[in-house]
């Protein structure tokens, strides 16, 4: 079965490579032989007790037919082995990434994550993650409960998010972390372009929940048996003729949160193809105007969405601590292109 908390884990990726990871005909020479000693030797980095795993979750078919760890493969069969998260170990590869660390200290660092890195290992994505370059530079981070393969994480952005995250480098500070972000204590603003003009701030509230057409995506409920209690609020930094600048605080940190809320109320990050910022939704029928968008997009190719700021209470002395970035140069560039958009508009 594919359960939500594994669908949590992917940030892309078309829900049907969730189900099917591996297909494998078995060859016509092949002697009798246990499925489960069988895929070990088959499937990259599994361990003979994740498959015997799978198996006992009827997540190993033959032939389409669910069977036991004792059955013996035999020629011609064809296996199908479905998983609700990668048929790998958990262990995470160290890798020598460089890091953009603003902050360090003996139990927490400050990282600025780029956009296009993926914070932790998971489907398609098992190499160059921001979690692979951590376990090279700092050994023995923690794990919360139910977080294997994710060190040191308390929470995460997504890959084409840009932005700021802490990193707990112990037992204690991912605990006392987690606290605070379960209390919603953590302060956490994003900086965000989103399609047509929004004429005041607003407070964005539901329940979000994975929507029933595309599984990949989040939706906003007002049912409370269909998804998790979500808020974001927003302050409108500078109007853009047929897009805005906002700022976005976050009081709870649900799944694409700011993606998904935004979406709901009209107004689609730029460029957010996952959500359908990623066509014209605002402007003329005019192709100059059209280009002037596609230039847009070929500058700043991902949603417009960047973690700007993170305050918390450290942990070990209980004072607040607060870091802040720019934007990265794609942002700020794609954002100047329409500064002076509206500025030969203006003048015409």
């Amino acid at each position: 079965m594919i359960t939500d908390a594994a669908l949590d884990l992917e940030d892309s990726g078309e829900e049907q490579d969730l189900f099917e990871h591996l297909r494998i005909v078995v060859d016509k020479g092949q002697a009798l032989l246990r499925i489960d000693k069988f895929l070990m030797h088959r499937v990259e980095h599994a361990s003979r007790n994740r498959v015997q795993h799978a198996i006992a979750a009827n997540n190993v078919l033959v032939n389409a037919k669910v069977i036991k760890a004792s059955y013996k493969v035999k020629p011609n069969d064809i296996i199908t082995v479905v998983l609700p998260h990668p048929p790998r170990d958990t262990e995470v590869y160290p890798e020598d990434i460089p890091l953009n660390i603003l902050y360090e200290d003996d139990d927490l660092l400050i990282v600025n994550k780029a956009a296009g890195m993926v914070v932790h290992p998971g489907y398609n994505n098992y190499t160059g993650t921001l979690v692979n370059a951590l376990v090279f530079h700092f050994n023995q981070l923690p794990q919360l409960p139910g977080n294997d393969g994710r060190p040191g994480l308390v929470h995460r952005i997504d890959k084409d998010t840009s932005g700021l995250l802490v990193i707990a480098k112990n037992e204690w500070t991912i605990t006392q972390l987690a606290k605070q972000f379960f209390d919603h204590s953590i302060h956490r603003k994003y900086i965000a372009l989103v399609w047509g003009d929004i004429s005041s701030n607003g407070t964005v509230t539901g329940y979000i929940g994975r929507s029933a057409k595309d599984r990949r995506v989040m939706s906003v409920y007002d049912q409370e048996e269909k998804g998790k209690w979500s808020v974001t609020h927003y302050t409108v930094l500078e109007r853009l003729g047929y897009v805005t600048l906002i700022e976005c605080q976050l009081e709870t940190g649900r799944t694409h949160q700011i993606r998904a809320h935004l979406q709901h109320i009209g107004h689609p990050l730029f460029n957010d193809a996952l959500y359908g910022g990623d066509k014209i939704l605002k402007g003329t029928v005019f192709s100059k105007y059209k280009h002037f968008v596609d230039n847009c997009f070929s500058i700043l190719q991902r949603q417009a969405l960047h973690a700007k700021s993170l305050g918390f209470i450290h942990p070990r002395d209980k004072k607040y601590i607060h870091f802040e970035v720019e934007l990265p140069e794609d942002f700020s560039l794609c954002l100047d292109k329409w500064r002076s958009y509206v500025q030969y508009e203006r003048s015409k």
